[in-house]
């Protein structure tokens, strides 16, 4: 069975005349009716009825037909997707980013993604960072940023750019007088902190440990922005990213930013997909283009 014996019986169910539905298949009406003959042969049913003055079909005829063209349609199906994946550009991006990335990175990249690829449809998909990982594996995303290190050899990581730390006190804290500290002050303080599942959590005690510091255990928080309000209400201090800070909807009354004078605590921030992926020459090219945010973004502050 062929998928041209397939075609040539649709083409016959439309036309329901042997001469038509061979021109428009291109052939003569020898070939199809010998064609269909074979198929008839190896099903083991007449699906044609075959009068002087028309052409019917079976029952079976009938059902192999409809079958015949959900198979056809499939076909086709498979053929778009090929062809999507040749001229990926105009095709579909499924791209993951993590909660505390997300909201202050993508108002910078997607216009500059959409306007390097107009054609291209950017789905995005926020969630932590263990999901993001989970998804890339299962295919359901084409590609995730993500903080490094991400260990796991099936993927390819280009590296973005290396994102600062800032520490973030109440307006009315005695280092709201200043601009800067050295790290090692840290370990006078608690630091609140989000919740387990979150990088940004891993990423403060990486911090936390190198300077002595410790987590103010009473209270964990769910989201960034919860963080940033309980600093403004001055229940703490936090550690915030510095493209969090970057975000002029976001308010920041009753808060002070201070940069970290010596080593300078920071997450670097890449872009992953699998190295099997078809999709890896523009992917490769999505990630230059976000290489290229305002280098101010991510500039200290003074």
């Amino acid at each position: 069975m062929t998928l041209r014996e397939l075609q040539y019986l649709v083409a016959l169910a439309d036309h329901r005349n042997f001469r038509r539905a061979a021109e428009a298949c291109l052939v003569s009406q020898p070939t199809l009716s010998t064609q269909l003959r074979k198929l008839e042969e190896e099903l083991g049913v007449p699906l044609v009825e075959r009068a002087p003055r028309r052409v019917m079909l079976t029952p079976a005829g009938r059902e192999a037909v409809e079958r015949a063209r959900r198979i056809l349609d499939e076909v086709e199906q498979l053929k778009e997707g090929a062809r999507r994946s040749c001229a990926a550009e105009a095709g579909a991006l499924k791209l993951g980013v993590f909660p505390t990335l997300g909201p202050y990175l993508l108002p910078h990249v997607v216009p500059l993604i959409r306007a390097r690829f107009p054609e291209l449809e950017l789905l995005l998909f926020e969630e932590k960072s263990a999901a993001l990982i989970s998804r890339l594996n299962y295919g359901t995303l084409d590609a995730a940023f993500l903080a490094l290190p991400v260990h796991d050899s099936h993927f390819h990581a280009e590296f973005l750019f290396e994102e600062p730390f800032l520490l973030a006190v109440p307006g009315t804290h005695a280092l709201a007088s200043r601009d800067n500290l050295s790290i090692t002050e840290l370990s006078r303080y608690n630091l609140m902190l989000l919740e387990d599942g979150h990088c940004l959590r891993d990423q403060a005690l990486d911090v936390c440990q190198m300077a002595g510091a410790r987590e103010k255990s009473e209270f964990r928080a769910t989201s960034l922005e919860t963080l940033r309000q309980m600093v403004a209400a001055g229940v703490g201090m936090t550690l915030l990213p510095m493209l969090a800070t970057r975000t002029p909807s976001q308010p920041a009354e009753n808060i002070h930013l201070l940069e970290f004078s010596d080593s300078k605590p920071s997450r670097q921030i890449a872009m992953l997909w699998r190295k099997t992926s078809a999709m890896g020459r523009l992917l490769a090219d999505v990630a230059q283009v976000c290489r290229t945010l305002p280098q101010e973004l991510l500039a200290p502050r003074h």
